[in-house]
């Protein structure tokens, strides 16, 4: 996993409540277990029209958004079943953080063991940043996960809270496995001490 530490970057709006798992992947994109590839496959729905074309009208097509990392989108975000596929598809497309009101807590959950860092800020606030999206595309906002803010061009900060011991993960770079597996010093110490009869 990709350490996460601070990301500066243009943001992609989605305007939309609600946005559920199947819109960010369709079910029939989930015969993989594969993290790889899936961008192709996310807000399907919303990129393609009915003969496959880009659709311009979505922002995720627009040349102003080509290269974002940041989505910001509406309230509960990620609703729908627990597919772990939808973050997979969020990551592979290139998408590093989602900002949102609200998150439906397993999206929440699988986002933060897979890299991809949910920013909840109040609708006040992902307002004013979803103006500034649209009104100025080119317009780059910062995310510090250390600091756990968001700074908009001019400045000003947003506060957001973070788990301590995902916010430990993102920052190195370790899936759930991964921290375990650094463990293993600690653990086999434990062990010669065990044996040892200390």
């Amino acid at each position: 996993m990709k350490p996460f530490d601070r990301v500066v970057s243009k943001v992609v709006p989605l305007r939309a409540d609600n946005v559920d798992t199947d819109q960010i992947i369709p079910a029939k994109y989930l015969t993989t277990v594969s993290k790889k590839g899936l961008g192709k496959g996310c807000f399907h729905a919303l990129r393609y029209q009915e003969d496959g074309t880009d659709d311009p009208s979505c922002p995720l097509n627009q040349p102003v958004y080509q290269g974002a990392s940041i989505l910001i989108s509406g309230s509960n975000f990620g609703s729908g079943s627990s597919r772990e596929h939808a973050v997979w598809a969020l990551t592979d497309y290139g998408f590093r953080a989602v900002i949102a009101s609200s998150f439906a807590d397993i999206f929440y959950n699988n986002s933060l063991k897979n890299g991809l860092l949910p920013v909840k800020l109040a609708p006040g606030q992902v307002e004013e940043l979803m103006q500034l999206a649209q009104s100025k595309p080119e317009s780059k906002i910062q995310i510090d996960l250390e600091k756990q803010t968001v700074v908009s061009p001019e400045g000003r900060e947003y506060g957001f809270s973070i788990d301590s011991f995902r916010k430990s993960c993102l920052l190195q770079g370790l899936d759930d496995l991964g921290y375990l597996l650094q463990m293993i010093p600690v653990v086999e110490k434990y062990e010669e001490r065990v044996a040892a009869g200390i």
